[in-house]
């Protein structure tokens, strides 16, 4: 079998330079995301043939990812589907755009089925859009906004050393909030919000902050993933208060996407309020990650 082994910090410029190499615009070729999610998700990795493989989930539940990388990617599917042989479990290979199941159908012709499922695929924005929220489209987000600067007494901040701890401390009481320790999804959030907040500046993210009346009430984190686009790991606020949320993102894509055409704001995972708030904006690209299951016989 293939030995798969747990992502660690110092794992980290190997793996950036593969996922340089494919320049991928999903959320799933993310070092951050997948060092942050690797408790909750179970997430593996290992060099095959210098592709950038990984193996997640549990018993019954088990993936891999299409390979990151260059070169010859067809002996490491060959070897991937082996290493699933090995384990007696069936092959599924997720997180594949367009581009990947063409070559995928030309390398291995008939063998594969391919599915997109709508809980998963990326909302993408263009950065104009989500700065400006021009159109008629948008009039709620700027009339939420305009409701929140009528308090003026607001400010933004980058997340640096001096303001983490509130931003840690606000995230407690969002959790204690809205019980996280009580549902499976928020746990494992949590658990990936703290590696986030644990290792934050070794991982190198960019973060904002909102203030009213000097209390932390919503923050963001996020970084750059592909050539052309950031990508949002994490944003929370106090939806008790109006416009926190449109505001933090309004201003956190001012001040950190200029240089990006697109927002990647990650999958709304079937959560049917996640995907109301995600459609409120319009995406202009609903990215669709294929999965690859073997036909039967």
């Amino acid at each position: 079998m293939i030995p798969f082994k747990r992502i660690t910090l110092q794992d980290r410029p190997w793996i950036e330079e593969r996922l340089r190499q494919s320049d991928f615009k999903s959320c799933d070729y993310s070092f951050v995301n997948n060092f942050i999610w690797s408790g909750p998700n179970n997430i593996h990795y290992a060099d095959v043939n210098g592709f950038y493989c990984l193996i997640s989930g549990v018993e019954g539940e088990i993936d891999y990812t299409y390979p990151a990388g260059s070169g010859d990617i067809r002996p490491v599917i060959l070897a991937l589907m082996e290493d699933a042989a090995e384990r007696g479990i069936g092959f599924r290979l997720r997180g594949m755009n367009l581009e990947s199941v063409q070559l995928m159908q030309t390398l291995f012709p008939d063998l594969f089925d391919y599915n997109n499922h709508r809980d998963f695929c990326d909302y993408l924005y263009s950065v104009e859009r989500l700065t400006t929220l021009s159109g008629k489209k948008l009039h709620g987000k700027r009339n939420h906004i305009a409701r929140f600067k009528d308090n003026d007494d607001w400010a933004y901040e980058p997340i640096t050393r001096d303001n983490i701890d509130e931003c840690r401390a606000m995230n407690t009481e969002w959790c204690k909030l809205y019980r996280c320790y009580e549902s499976d999804s928020l746990n494992h959030e949590a658990c990936a919000v703290r590696q986030a907040f644990d290792h934050f500046f070794e991982l190198k993210l960019q973060g904002g902050l909102l203030r009213r009346e000097g209390r932390v009430i919503a923050y963001t984190m996020g970084e750059p993933l592909s050539s052309d686009t950031y990508v949002v790991h994490i944003e929370k606020a106090f939806p008790e208060i109006q416009g926190a949320y449109p505001m933090i993102n309004q201003q956190f894509v001012l001040h950190n996407c200029q240089d990006f055409t697109y927002v990647n704001r990650e999958e709304d995972l079937g959560d049917e309020g996640l995907r109301k708030a995600k459609m409120s904006y319009y995406p202009d690209i609903l990215l669709e990650k294929y999965v690859a299951t073997l036909k039967n016989p």
